[in-house]
């Protein structure tokens, strides 16, 4: 490490700092001695330093984004059970979980099933795939956003609200029709879904088909116009088998 004594080291940290690259900062002393030792052109030296920083921003970033996910812990493709839904083709999911295409054109991927059947797990995982390939996520239960943006509209921040869920590509909602919603509810999922439509993606795990929405949106109209908005660009996956915590149950 020859060269080293002649640099500046508390100057060069300083200005390491300054550009924010805290990864050089670290690493340059040892990278620095390898290029002496190796005679590495300055060019493979600079390359080096600058690959590390960038791995080390998309892992911190990645880092970043996996929290405020909110994703379940535990859920991931490795772990689902392609073979208990043999309707789901695993090819086509994980094309999905590239993200490329339908995230960006701001479309929809809807599951359907009765409880136990997977769809939480799926979607939970497909998450956190997209996560890891640099899209930002996040995952909720229906009725905890539908009362969160209550609150905002009380507080005259909806927009504002809005528009904060408007940086995540993709918003899960886990349970979507799970429980009949009041007038005030209703108004709120329905001014989301419309927010996001053909913008920002959403990704719903429904026990009861659109059918059965009139339980969701009690106004006929409104449910025929929130249907029309989610399936307009949509990818549907029918998990229709036996709860797989009863097959574990009773195994």
């Amino acid at each position: 490490m020859s060269a080293v004594p002649m640099i500046d080291s508390q100057r060069l940290s300083m200005m390491l700092n300054e550009l924010r690259l805290p990864t050089i900062k670290h690493i340059w002393g040892n990278f620095a001695a390898q290029a002496d030792k190796e005679g590495w052109p300055a060019s493979r030296f600079l390359a080096a330093l600058a690959e590390h920083e960038l791995a080390e921003r998309d892992r911190r970033r990645i880092e970043r984004h996996l929290a405020e996910a909110h994703l379940p812990a535990g859920k991931t493709l490795d772990c689902f059970a392609f073979d208990a839904v043999p309707m789901i083709s695993k090819a086509q999911v994980m094309a999905l979980c590239a993200g490329d295409g339908w995230l960006e054109q701001g479309a929809n991927l809807i599951l359907f099933g009765p409880p136990g059947g997977g769809k939480t797990h799926l979607a939970a995982a497909m998450g956190l795939a997209l996560v890891e390939r640099g899209w930002r996520v996040l995952f909720t239960r229906t009725s905890d956003l539908v009362q969160r943006l209550q609150v905002a509209r009380r507080e005259l921040a909806l927009e504002s609200a809005m528009a904060r869920l408007d940086k995540y590509h993709l918003l899960i909602l886990d349970d979507f029709a799970y429980v009949s919603r009041d007038q005030a509810e209703t108004s709120v999922l329905f001014e989301l879904i419309s927010a996001r439509y053909e913008r920002r993606s959403l990704l719903i795990t429904a026990n009861q088909p659109f059918g059965e929405w009139n339980r969701v949106f009690p106004d006929p109209a409104m449910t025929l116009a929130a249907v029309d908005r989610l399936v307009h660009h949509a990818t549907i996956f029918e998990m229709n088998v036996e709860s797989y915590r009863r097959r574990t149950a009773q195994a």
